[in-house]
C-alpha cells in the first residue's frame, strides 16, 4: 500500500438495515500507526462502523477503503483484503475443540498456507506476547474470560494484519479481568499497531488514543485529541454523554 494512504478510510458512509438508518454520512481516516477510539451511547452505530471496516457489512452508500485499495468486487479480493484486518469481538468466538495454540495457528495454516511448524512457532511467540505461553495446550473451557479474549487477540495478530479492530473487547468480562486485556491493547499501541477501538472504558480511551471520535445517532459529532474531547468537549451531546459516563460536570468548561 501507499505509505501515505490511510489504513482505513470511510467516505460519506451510510448504512441502513431495512428502514433503520444506522450510519449517516460518516467520514473518517485512520493513518498508519494511529490509535483511534470510538465512543458514544449504545445504539449509535459504533459496532456497525467497525464491521464496515472489514466488509462484514456492506455499506448502503459511500465507500470504505482499506490500505488504499478500492472496495473488493470479487470474493477473492474480499478474502485477500480481510487478511489485512484483524478483529476482536465482544465474545471470543474461539474454536472450543482446539487448544489455545491451535486457535492461534488456524488462520496462518488455513488462510495464509503457512507450514504447521512455522505457524506453531508464530503462535507461541504471540501467546507469550499476550502473557499466555503457559496456556498453549489449554482448551477454551479451561480458560477465564480474560484469557480467552487474550487468545482471541493473539489469533487476530497471527494474520499479521495492517489494522486491528476491537469491538468492546472487555464488555463481556468480569471487572477484575478487564485490566489484563486492556494491558495487551496498550502494549500493541506502544508498538505502533494501527487500531480502531470501540470502547466504553473512558479512562482507557483517554490513555491509549491518539484521537477520540464521538459517534451519536450514526453521525460523528466531535473528534480530537483525548485532552480536547474529554477535557473541553465542544458539542452539547458530547458533554451530555461524558457527564453520564464520567460523572463530570462540564458546565464550567462549557460556560453554561
Amino acid at each position: 500500500m501507499d505509505s501515505l494512504a490511510p489504513v482505513v478510510e470511510f467516505s460519506n458512509v451510510y448504512k441502513a438495515f431495512g428502514t433503520l438508518e444506522v450510519l449517516k454520512g460518516v467520514n473518517l481516516r485512520v493513518s498508519r500507526g494511529e490509535v483511534v477510539t470510538i465512543i458514544g451511547p449504545s445504539g449509535s452505530g459504533k459496532s456497525t462502523l467497525l464491521r464496515c471496516a472489514n466488509y462484514l457489512e456492506t455499506v448502503t452508500s459511500g465507500k470504505v477503503k482499506v490500505c488504499g485499495e478500492e472496495p473488493p468486487s470479487t470474493e477473492a479480493e474480499l478474502n485477500r483484503l480481510r487478511t489485512k484486518v484483524g478483529m476482536v469481538f465482544q465474545h471470543f468466538n474461539l474454536f472450543p475443540h482446539m487448544t489455545a495454540l491451535g486457535n492461534v495457528m488456524e488462520g496462518p495454516v488455513q488462510v495464509l498456507k503457512k507450514p504447521k511448524l512455522e505457524a506453531a512457532d508464530l503462535a507461541m511467540v504471540l501467546l507469550e506476547k499476550v502473557g499466555l505461553s503457559d496456556k498453549a495446550n489449554a482448551y477454551p473451557r479451561e480458560l477465564s474470560g480474560g484469557q480467552k479474549q487474550r487468545v482471541a487477540i493473539a489469533r487476530a495478530l497471527a494474520m499479521q494484519p495492517q489494522l486491528m479492530l476491537f469491538d468492546e473487547a472487555t464488555s463481556a468480562l468480569d471487572p477484575e479481568l478487564v485490566g489484563e486485556v486492556l494491558s495487551v491493547i496498550k502494549n500493541l499501541a506502544a508498538e505502533g499497531m494501527t487500531m480502531l477501538i470501540v470502547t466504553h472504558e473512558m479512562d482507557f480511551a483517554r490513555e491509549v488514543s491518539d484521537r477520540v471520535v464521538v459517534l451519536v445517532d450514526g453521525r460523528i459529532i466531535e473528534e480530537g485529541t483525548p485532552g480536547t474531547v474529554f477535557g473541553n468537549p465542544q458539542s452539547p451531546r458530547t458533554r451530555e454523554f461524558l457527564s453520564r459516563s464520567l460523572r463530570t460536570d462540564f458546565s464550567q468548561v462549557a460556560g453554561t
